[in-house]
């Protein structure tokens, strides 16, 4: 029965922890009125032109370091892709996203796949999930805040952002391979997709069975949970992090909590 409640304990956490952090760094920098607000949007909008590119190189990484091989990396020239097509030789400007990574072979390695779609959500875990959590209580000060508030939301919240792309992805690897052991016939790409919107018109037009939808069902199922296992992890390293500072600096975060 305490097991039982445990668990239950952990996946209500797991499902209020993302909103819980927001609204807690939101209401850290209620005295700083529209002006934080305003400040938060600047942040916001900076951290997300820097991040969209940052996270696109971070696919092509996480497949090249895990032994993949990449030839074409496409990013919209709106985020950079012309100056960074003359840095990186697999880089293209131009592409229908924001960023796609369009040229990868993971030579049937369902774990280098893994490692290509989920390697730019390592920022969410080491960067973005701890600067929100600090953006409630910042060492730098109440002014501080805002800033911290809007250029960690699109890293912390990434995983949420592509649940219908690379967190879909990731989940339909896992569905496909474990229903492909229990029938080797089923293609492994079947259900997979970085779009699932195209990927449920693709279906529809070629007459998806019953079976399909489950497929893709279960496997944006998976994806919302690794999303939220992400930021839960991101959560933890945030934590770990906390307890490193020493006890006069976090002495001094919760002073200025206090006063605010």
């Amino acid at each position: 029965m305490n097991e039982t409640t445990g668990f239950a304990t952990f996946c209500r956490r797991l499902i209020a922890e993302p909103a819980r952090d927001y609204i807690a760094a939101l209401d850290a920098m209620r005295d700083r009125g529209f002006a934080g607000l305003a400040f938060a949007g600047i942040a916001f909008a900076l951290a997300w032109f820097v991040y969209v590119p940052i996270h696109e190189l971070f696919h092509a990484w996480g497949c090249l370091l895990t032994g993949g091989d990449v030839t074409r990396l496409e990013v919209s020239p709106e985020y950079g892709g012309v100056l960074l097509a003359r840095i990186f030789p697999f880089v293209v400007a131009g592409s229908s996203y924001a960023g796609q990574l369009t040229g990868f072979d993971t030579h049937g390695n369902d774990a280098i796949y893994l490692a290509t779609v989920l390697a730019p959500f390592l920022l969410t875990i080491a960067i973005g999930v701890p600067l929100l959590k600090r953006a409630a209580r910042p060492l730098a000060g109440p002014g501080w805040r805002p800033w911290l508030l809007g250029a960690s939301v699109p890293v912390a919240y990434a995983p949420f952002v592509s649940l219908s792309g690379d967190y879909y992805e990731a989940g339909a690897i896992l569905v496909s391979r474990a229903a492909h052991w229990f029938d080797p016939a089923l293609p492994l790409k079947h259900w997979r997709s970085d779009d699932i919107f195209k990927l449920v018109r693709n279906l529809a037009d070629a007459g998806a069975t019953a079976f399909d939808w489950f497929g893709v069902g279960a496997s944006l199922a998976t994806g919302i949970l690794l999303a939220l296992l992400t930021y839960h992890v991101g959560a933890w390293f945030a934590l770990r992090l906390a307890r490193r500072q020493p006890q006069t600096q976090l002495a001094s975060g919760d002073d200025d909590e206090t006063r605010t």
